[in-house]
Formats: C-alpha cells, sequence, structure tokens
C-alpha cells in the first residue's frame, strides 16, 4: 500500500514575492488595517496583486475552480436567507473598494466557503500565491472563546501549507495593566 507523502517547506518551493499575488484573509467590519498592510506588502515587494478572500464557515464548497473561487451551499439549507451571502459578500467588497481604492495595487475578492485555513490554502495553491497576509482575532470575550474552539486560521495555515504568513497585530497587550506583573 502507497504512503502519502506530505510536501515540507523546501528552498525549491519558495514562491518568490516579485511577480505572484498575495492571498489575504478578511471578515466583516475588520480593520482596514489588514488590507492596508496587505497592499503596502504588495506594493514594496513586487507582488503583482491581492486576492482578498472572505470564508464563511456557514457554508460549504460543492466545487474548487481554477481560478480560486468556489461553488458552495449553506451547511444548512432551511435555516434562513439565502440571499444573506450575497448581502455579506457586497458589504466585504463595498469597503475593500474604499479602503483600497488609492493603494495602486490590483486586487479581486473571492468569497469562499468551510474551513478558513483549507479555503484559503486552495486559493493561494490556484493563484500560485507567495503568502499569506491575516490579521490577528478581534478583541473581546466572544472572539477568545471562538478562537478557542475553532483555533487561530494564522496557526493553522503556519502548520498545514508552506507559504509564509505574515500576522497584522489589530490589537496589543499593554503589560503594564496585567496583575501578575511583578513592580520593583
Amino acid at each position: 500500500m502507497p504512503t502519502h507523502v506530505v510536501p515540507q517547506p523546501a528552498r525549491e518551493r519558495i514562491v518568490p514575492l516579485r511577480g505572484h499575488p498575495l492571498v489575504v484573509g478578511v471578515v466583516p467590519r475588520q480593520p482596514e488595517l489588514v488590507p492596508l498592510t496587505a497592499a503596502a506588502w504588495a506594493a514594496a515587494t513586487g507582488a503583482t496583486e491581492l486576492y482578498l478572500a472572505y470564508v464563511d464557515p456557514a457554508r460549504y464548497t460543492r466545487e474548487e475552480y481554477p481560478d480560486g473561487s468556489v461553488w458552495h451551499d449553506d451547511v444548512d439549507p432551511d435555516g434562513g436567507d439565502a440571499t444573506l451571502w450575497e448581502d455579506t459578500q457586497r458589504d466585504i467588497e463595498a469597503s475593500l473598494a474604499r479602503v483600497l481604492a488609492d493603494s495602486g495595487v490590483p486586487w479581486h475578492f473571492r468569497y469562499l466557503a468551510g474551513r478558513p485555513d483549507r479555503a484559503l490554502t486552495h486559493l493561494a495553491r490556484a493563484v500560485d500565491a507567495a503568502g499569506f497576509v491575516i490579521g490577528t482575532r478581534a478583541p473581546g470575550a466572544g472572539a477568545r472563546l471562538r478562537e478557542a474552539v475553532e483555533g487561530s486560521v494564522a496557526v493553522r495555515l503556519t502548520h498545514h501549507q508552506h507559504r509564509p504568513v505574515l500576522v497584522v497585530p489589530l490589537r496589543v497587550v499593554d503589560w503594564a495593566e496585567h496583575p501578575w506583573r511583578r513592580s520593583g
């Protein structure tokens, strides 16, 4: 029985930044710092374009296409408004168009489905991306609980594919405010 060999990161698998796109993970109402950072990195490194993608975990992928887009359906076909995903897509695209209007970097938006790390990895393979740009989790107890249950997309990306991941901090901790910090 043949064994499955997982390709590992290696010199020959490095995709140069110059001449290749970056994949950027986005979420609704995300701070504009993530797409702006991605645009700045693309401009500075010669990346050709950005593929900004939102992955909807309430939907699943039926078919993946060579351009990185997918045909998707609701996990629960009886569970709500069938056009909600179209509204979400329109809102995210409008926000990105506003934020990236003066960036000078060409960009495309993809609405994907399923597990974010897998969907973003598929997109990166499809467009031959040089790497990823991902924001840290949103602040708040709900986001901490969600990350505890679902895990960190950035961490899963770094463990399950060979492209580098740039993580954009969206909130930093002031260590001086924590009670376990010792003075003196």
